[in-house]
């Protein structure tokens, strides 16, 4: 799995329409109530968006495929044993977790202790 911590803090924000000029999403999803963003805190707080959970950015460097079944499962489940939150977003290459920060050294642990398992 190869857990790694990107740098930084990142925020959830919602905007009404296009990506606010100045912004640089590492994640955009587009729904009926707007376009969510996971962007730099410090982005987010030059731009004037509002937010209020504050993340790490951690990345399995394992390739993973979109249609393998239970790699989500297991994290979720080793990340809310430790009572940890975990938004998980799939790229084409890797899957991505947003943990709170403050939590992420623990969550860097308890993923690495479930890749050892396996």
């Amino acid at each position: 799995m190869r857990p790694e911590r990107n740098e930084g803090r990142y925020v959830f924000a919602s905007v009404p329409g296009a990506v606010p000029e100045g912004l640089t999403p590492v994640v955009t999803v587009s729904e009926p109530e707007g376009r969510t963003l996971v962007v730099h805190q410090e982005e987010a707080d030059r731009a004037g968006l509002a937010y209020d959970y504050v993340a790490a950015w951690i990345t399995l460097r394992v390739h993973s495929a979109l249609d393998a079944v239970g790699l989500t499962a297991a994290v979720a489940t080793a990340l809310a044993q430790a009572g940890l939150s975990c938004n998980v977003v799939a790229g084409f290459h890797h899957d991505h977790l947003f943990v709170p920060y403050d939590a992420a050294d623990e969550a860097l642990r308890r993923l690495r202790a479930l890749a050892d398992q396996a």
